[in-house]
């Protein structure tokens, strides 16, 4: 069954009347309903054009947050083989929202690490709707240390609405991970390639995708707050998400804009959940070609680059 988005309505019911009719033509043969739904077709291909060629900050946000986007399991899934999970941080527990392990990109051996949100009411408990704890964030910098320690590239799937708040993840520390996660980036001697697959969520995000190279998926958003987060704050109003997410400039086109990125990945139209085969095949070869430019850098040049690119974000304004 297709979620439909809340602007997606009216695309709703001309889809849903299509689908009526080759119902009914499925239950008496001699219909012949196939002229009248192949019009409604065309038409919402129209309605589906017009509605994603210009989507608002807020509009992007929905779609980065749709229940059926592929989420990092489904990449893991489709790009990698020979995937190996490892799993805890060796010091308090395993997190079930950070996934990752030893797999290999195109038959080159790789570590992938990224935050998995759940795709049913179950899964999305157990892993907390992608938001880490401490563990997490310590579980990554095992694996980022594993990396390191054998010459591996590092891949992150980025998809989370931030870490989690909790009394428990404080107590543990979680500022503290989240900083050692981030500073782990940045000290890393092989190549770090990280792809925003759907929300980018404050430092939750920043802890893994402090890489060499950034992208994003078209239709998904990066910030350092959620837009409802931010009205809370700066409006008292959580209703006034909309006015938040235009000013946090959180979509990938702006984060392109001001070099927070490297790349955009186009979605098919209509989001990454409508043809779930070539967004997977779009993300494949972006990360090809980003390793590739990557790939003969020493080890001093990878740490520089990284270094380099971040404290370099902003200077043009101050400049300015």
């Amino acid at each position: 069954m297709t979620h439909y988005l809340e602007f997606e309505k009216p695309l709703a019911e001309i889809e849903g009347k299509a689908e009526e009719l080759r119902a009914l033509a499925r239950t008496n043969e001699e219909m012949d309903v196939e002229k009248e739904a192949a019009a409604l077709d065309q038409k919402a291909a129209t309605m589906l054009r017009d509605l994603y060629k210009a989507l608002s900050p807020w509009r992007k946000c929905q779609v980065a947050r749709h229940p059926d986007r592929p989420h990092c399991r489904d990449y893991i899934d489709a790009l990698f083989t020979d995937y190996t999970p490892l799993a805890g941080d060796r010091n308090f527990a395993d997190d079930h929202a950070v996934m990752g392990g030893l797999a290999r990109f195109e038959d080159r051996p790789v570590v992938v690490i990224g935050q998995e949100k759940g795709h049913d009411t179950k899964t999305r408990i157990e892993r907390n709707f992608g938001m880490a704890r401490p563990e997490g964030y310590r579980k990554a910098i095992r694996l980022m240390d594993l990396a390191d320690r054998f010459g591996l590239p590092v891949m992150t799937l980025v998809d989370t609405p931030g870490a989690y708040p909790g009394k428990g993840a404080e107590e543990r520390g979680q500022s503290e991970a989240i900083a050692r996660a981030t500073q782990k980036c940045l000290q890393l001697g092989v190549p770090l390639i990280s792809v925003i697959i759907g929300e980018g969520g404050s430092g939750g995000a920043v802890a893994f995708a402090t890489a060499n190279r950034v992208a994003m998926l078209e239709h998904s958003i990066y910030s350092v707050i959620s837009p409802e987060g931010c009205a809370s704050i700066l409006w008292k109003d959580a209703e006034k998400m909309r006015e938040a997410a235009e000013a946090l400039h959180l979509t990938a086109q702006d984060l392109s804009k001001l070099r927070v990125i490297d790349r955009i990945i186009p979605e098919p139209l209509g989001g990454a959940h409508r043809d779930r085969t070539a967004v997977m095949d779009s993300v494949r070869n972006n990360l090809r070609t980003m390793l590739a430019e990557l790939t003969d850098m020493e080890r001093a040049a990878l740490v520089r680059d990284r270094r380099e690119k971040f404290l370099a974000m902003g200077s043009q304004g101050l400049a300015a």
